[in-house]
Formats: structure tokens, sequence, C-alpha cells
């Protein structure tokens, strides 16, 4: 339809291809994130706090083949959903009612027993992990333990920060080798004030600089278009778009299919 609306090709449709090699189809955006911020001297960790979020991590003068990439669990899923429910809000702008909120310590703590978070990467999260259904279960537990509505959003919000930070712990540090690590977020959860300056206390410790894209040249809201113009400038050319190191494939592919006019 857009090939033929607007008169120009078009490339699409490029998961498949990467599932026919034998990965997941996702993550898409480590190519982009490897061309752009790849560094002789220092660790790069881009982290996209969307809907779900995920992190393609660069060792300092790594090749492809040692990146890593994964989806480290909710973004701004639950805390969106949550903010829609209990303030008629779609989102919980700069994080605000968060800030005014406590974090339900047991409700968390039972949250981050979730089978997802123990699984190694590549791994793939969506919807039918922290959806609707999720969200609503978490929210009733959540009202078990506190009558205040910003308490369930700052329990929310720290679910987001503490999935990352343990994922980060947990399969990147060691990888990093010591190097001096640039921390740098990306998407809607970037512009949460609030759910940043609880990432920066759980990750500047550890040796990360907490960074936002923009500082780097690139538009928060522009990573996802960037990435995927730059694997249909791969398709167009027949090379390969994956990172199998990040979706599991066995081999390289050339995804995506060309609609012609």
């Amino acid at each position: 339809m857009i090939a033929a609306t607007v008169g120009i090709q078009v490339v699409s449709n490029f998961r498949p291809a990467d599932m026919l090699a034998g990965g997941q189809g996702a993550p898409l955006v480590p190519l982009l994130d490897y061309v752009l911020f790849a560094h002789p001297a220092r660790g790069r960790v881009l982290q996209n706090i969307g809907g779900i979020a995920n992190l393609t991590a660069i060792p300092a003068g790594a090749t492809p083949d040692a990146v890593i990439a994964f989806d480290t669990g909710p973004g701004n899923m639950v805390i969106d959903a949550l903010a829609l429910e209990l303030f008629g809000k779609q989102f919980d702008r700069n994080g605000a009612t968060a800030a005014e909120g406590k974090i339900i310590a047991p409700i968390l703590a039972a949250a981050l027993k979730n089978a997802y978070f123990q699984l190694k990467p590549p791994r793939a999260a969506g919807r039918e992990e922290f959806g609707r259904e999720y969200a609503a279960k978490f929210l009733a537990a959540c009202r078990r333990s506190s009558k205040r509505p910003e308490d369930a959003l700052a329990t929310a919000t720290a679910l987001t920060v503490e999935t990352i930070a343990a994922s980060y712990k947990k399969f990147v540090r060691r990888r990093m080798r010591g190097a001096p690590v640039d921390y740098i977020v990306s998407g809607g959860g970037a512009r949460n004030r609030t759910l940043m300056a609880m990432l920066a206390q759980r990750l500047e410790p550890m040796g990360c600089e907490l960074a936002a894209s923009e500082d780097f040249g690139l538009p928060a809201e522009a990573k996802e278009a960037a990435a995927f113009a730059l694997l249909a400038w791969h398709t167009w050319h027949r090379l390969p778009g994956n990172v199998p190191a990040a979706t599991g494939a066995k081999r390289k592919a050339i995804l995506g299919q060309v609609t012609y006019v």
C-alpha cells in the first residue's frame, strides 16, 4: 500500500529471514548501535526504554560478533498502564507522579522473581509477558499493600529500573573488561526524570556514566526510525542486516523484502 500510494520502493518485513536462520527475529537495532556507537577504548551500552526495554552492549574495541543484545524486561509498558488506570493519563510525564510515591518493597521483590528475568540472552519480551494482563495483576498486588496510587506507580518505575540494572550486572558487566562504560539511554523512558535518576543511582556505582542518546547526536525518538532506515539500505545493497550474537541466529542473513513500483 505504501509503495503504491507514495510511488517509491519499500523495504519491509525484516524479521522472518533472521528467524529462518535460527534467530528470534529480534532485536534488530544492534546493527545501528554498532555502526554509530562502537568505540576503540570505551564500552558502550545502548539502552532503549520503549514499551519494552532492551539493550545492546558493545565492549571497547569489539567486533560485531562480540555484541550482546536482549530485552531486559518492561520499559514504559507497565508504568503507562498504571498511569492510565489510576490517573487517566497516557503516561507519567517526567515521572512526576512516581516521584511522589514510595516503592512497595515486597511487591517489587516478588515481581523480580518472574521467570523471564532468569532467562539468559538472547531473549525477547513483549505484551505476552508484560502487557495488560500482567499490569492488572501487578496493580492488584500493589493495592493490597498500599492505598496510595502513587506508590503503585513508583513501584512500577522501580521494576523497570531494577530489571535494567540487574541485566547489566548479571549479563554485561563482566564482558566490559573494566573499560569505562557510557550507558546511553533512548526511547520515551529517557524523558522520565524519576526513572533516569533511579537508573543513575543503580548504574553509576557499577562504573557506568549515564547519558541520553541526544548527547551523542541521535534524538531519543529517532533511534528506531534510523535503525530501520539502515536495515533497508543493507537490504537494498544485498548486505546482511542481522547481528547473530544478538538474535541467536546461526548465520548472517539479508533481511526484508522489497516492494517495487
